[in-house]
């Protein structure tokens, strides 16, 4: 593992509020009930890039400065904002206590910030060192907060942190990608689409009882449970090959159905969490988030087109639970084949209907997913841990003229008691995985020692130069 870098400061040198380029009329978005699953939790992400070449040049034959970089970024986000407005408004409560996106273009709060520290000398393995509060930015207003900070090698980096409730990570990446998009004056290639209708109820609705296992409401929330009070989780960032994940995968299909590397990938952690345990009987929950886009409306016809843009969050978090000492002493291809019956139940159509059925039948209480409600009970408290698959992170395609991103990832320190891992392209495009997670530091400090032929800690050499 490399030493850590040295800390470093930040200085924020300049503030101000980047709105859509073209007026737009003030009116009101509301959330669907898919959005409504979500608490108030604000997500990070981030991309480094290096020094452009000297031969490189800006518009108008002018070389490349932290100036002319920032004007690209924010006159490219000016104009990525009308098509998605919905960043540009804010989240406020309607007279039933939901909230609501009033779309009034009060726009994006855009920092302007220098780091002493070259990009070489990041230490990206601890984000919570090098990236919290200091390169991703906290948002105090409004639904997106975007952040552009200099490096003293003549870097780059540029964050943003958005409101979960209003996009989800797909949601995110296509206005990345469009953002970076408009930095080249190009038409986009996938224009938003907010139509809630795509997610409204059914009447009558109705539901499969399985939904209570998974979903609850917040008065239906377990006391605090004295075993997670003193709960602290940490991030942590790894680099896994691609041979691995192809080993993983063969072992993880020895029952005889080949399952999928993230399948695999899951069933590996799950038995690391597992690890962890000192008691047989304590519950561990392994959670995978399902991206309901190609499941409603059949994936198919003008329907499924506009799911592809559907703006908003189309999530549903399943979970397995096994004991600890179960997944200890079963093999991968075991715990491989219980997260992928525990998949099976979530993707499918009538799922997302039926979640979005369970939730209008709760409202106007606001609803949460049970793999983050914890239990009251001593006896069975084991951890909970949510996977979410980031195959689809643009990183390759985050150039605003400059060049390509020497490294790009999700943040979510989210602040709950579970877990949270994210695998996501490496920016080199060769089937590695960069894998964020945020997990108790005893599991991680576990996999580092069981594991360390999979999880290697991100590391200089492995960013995209």
């Amino acid at each position: 593992m490399e030493a850590a870098k040295a800390d470093f400061s930040v200085e924020m040198r300049r503030k101000e509020v980047v709105a859509a380029v073209l007026p737009m009329q003030e009116h009101w978005l509301p959330l669907s009930n898919l959005d409504l699953l979500l608490p108030p939790l604000d997500v990070g992400v981030f991309f480094c890039y290096k020094k452009p070449e000297s031969s490189a040049t800006g518009e108008d034959n002018i070389p490349f400065t932290f100036t002319s970089m920032v004007g690209a970024l924010k006159k490219a986000l000016a104009q990525a904002l009308v098509s998605y407005y919905a960043f540009a408004g804010e989240v406020v409560k309607n007279t039933v206590g939901e909230p609501e996106l009033l779309c009034n273009n009060c726009g994006v709060d855009f920092h302007e910030a220098f780091a002493n520290i070259q990009l070489h000398d990041l230490n990206l393995y601890n984000p919570d060192e090098s990236i919290q509060g200091k390169l991703v930015p906290n948002k105090n207003q409004g639904v997106l907060s975007v952040q552009a900070t200099e490096l003293k090698c003549g870097g780059l980096v540029v964050a943003c942190t958005f409101d979960h409730r209003v996009a989800d990570a797909y949601s995110a990446n296509m206005f990345l990608v469009s953002w970076a998009e408009m930095a080249h004056s190009k038409p986009l290639s996938l224009l938003p689409s907010f139509r809630r209708s795509l997610l409204n109820p059914r009447h009558p609705g109705h539901y499969d009882p399985s939904m209570d296992s998974m979903y609850l409401p917040i008065s239906a929330l377990p006391p605090p449970n004295p075993c997670t009070q003193a709960v602290h989780l940490v991030s942590r960032i790894y680099y896994v090959e691609a041979e691995q994940l192809s080993e993983l995968q063969v072992l993880a299909s020895e029952a005889g159905q080949r399952k999928t590397k993230l399948e695999s990938f899951t069933a590996f952690l799950w038995k690391m969490i597992a690890a962890v345990e000192g008691g047989s009987f304590k519950r561990c929950k392994m959670g995978i988030v399902v991206d309901g886009r190609t499941r409603l409306r059949g994936g198919e016809g003008k329907e499924g087109e506009t799911m592809k843009t559907y703006f908003g969050n189309v999530l549903s978090i399943p979970f397995a639970e096994k004991t600890a000492g179960e997944l200890r002493e079963r093999p991968l291809s075991w715990a491989a084949e219980a997260v992928h019956n525990c998949l099976e139940s979530a993707v499918t159509e009538e799922h997302f209907l039926g979640l979005i059925d369970w939730v209008e039948a709760r409202r106007p209480e606001p609803t949460l997913a049970k793999i983050y409600a914890g239990s009251s009970s001593e006896e069975d408290c084991g951890p909970s841990v949510v996977v979410s698959s980031g195959q689809r992170f643009p990183v390759k395609k985050m150039d605003f003229g400059w060049g390509k991103a020497a490294f790009g990832s999700y943040h979510f320190p989210w602040g709950g008691d579970a877990g949270y891992v994210m695998p996501m392209p490496s920016p080199v495009g060769n089937g590695d995985w960069i894998v964020y997670m945020h997990l108790l530091k005893g599991q991680l400090e576990v996999i580092e020692t069981q594991a360390a032929h999979l999880f290697r800690p991100l590391a200089t050499h492995h960013l995209y130069f």
